[in-house]
């Protein structure tokens, strides 16, 4: 497959405390890459980087052959590159679907008027809801999302990004705070996307990162310590260390 997003040698540092360090990812076009390690290894300061939310130290990401270093988020996200976040960031006060809508409305370059001409609007709303029946929030459209469940409102958070069409999704930690049945629910929503647009998840559900993804990379320490498929992380050695210490 493809590669198509790159990082080479990228470093991010606050002060003297190196937090991405160096780190060579090569993402394929589609597929699902998740990026795990244990806590303080650098997973969202790299995602950020990447993400356009904080600038590179120094290195370097391509994307398609492009160098889109540094580039700030709203150009990467015309680019075809979101994200969602750890706290949920959706428009509590709308409805679920006025705030996929919205995002539709943005990607679309339309006016955001909520009475805009009907006609104008028709695209978008077709868009909106082919969203919301994708990922199954189409029966919550009319609940204001401070109404949802939690879970509910991730998977809301989800379809906001993907009204931007991204053609890279990076999911940080979507089902923190989730019950089993939510997080079987979202886990499996993932991965059918991954069979369309490049998803890279960075998630402490190992359970979860075991059976989803495709490939895994690990960060320790901001560094990559160890790249595979989940049967080969699983019986890594230093992986293992990282995670639970070197045994005496």
């Amino acid at each position: 497959m493809e590669e198509f997003l790159c990082t080479e040698d990228l470093c991010r540092h606050f002060g003297g405390v190196m937090a991405t360090n160096k780190v060579c990812i090569d993402i394929e076009a589609n597929g699902l890459r998740s990026i795990i390690g244990p806590n303080g290894a650098g997973k969202t300061t790299f995602i950020n980087v990447v993400t356009g939310r904080l600038p590179a130290s120094s290195g370097k990401v391509t994307f398609r052959g492009r160098d889109i270093t540094n580039k700030p988020t709203h150009k990467l996200v015309k680019m075809g590159i979101c994200r969602t976040f750890q706290i949920t960031s959706i428009f509590q006060n709308l409805t679920v679907f006025e705030n996929v809508r919205i995002a539709k409305q943005a990607r679309l370059g339309g006016s955001l008027r909520v009475f805009s001409a009907r006609k104008s609007l028709k695209a978008v709303t077709e868009q909106t809801w082919a969203i919301l029946e994708r990922l199954e929030l189409q029966d919550l459209a009319d609940q204001p999302a401070k109404n949802l469940a939690y879970g509910d409102q991730r998977v809301l958070e989800v379809a906001i990004a993907l009204a931007g069409e991204p053609q890279i999704l990076f999911l940080d930690e979507p089902t923190a705070g989730m019950s089993p049945a939510e997080t079987q629910h979202i886990s499996e929503l993932i991965r059918g996307l991954a069979d369309e647009i490049s998803v890279v998840l960075v998630e402490h559900d190992m359970d979860l990162v075991m059976s989803i993804s495709d490939v895994i990379s690990v960060l320790h320490y901001g560094s990559i310590i160890a790249e595979g498929k989940p049967e080969e992380i699983q019986n890594n050695e230093m992986v293992r260390e990282a995670y639970l210490g070197k045994e005496e």
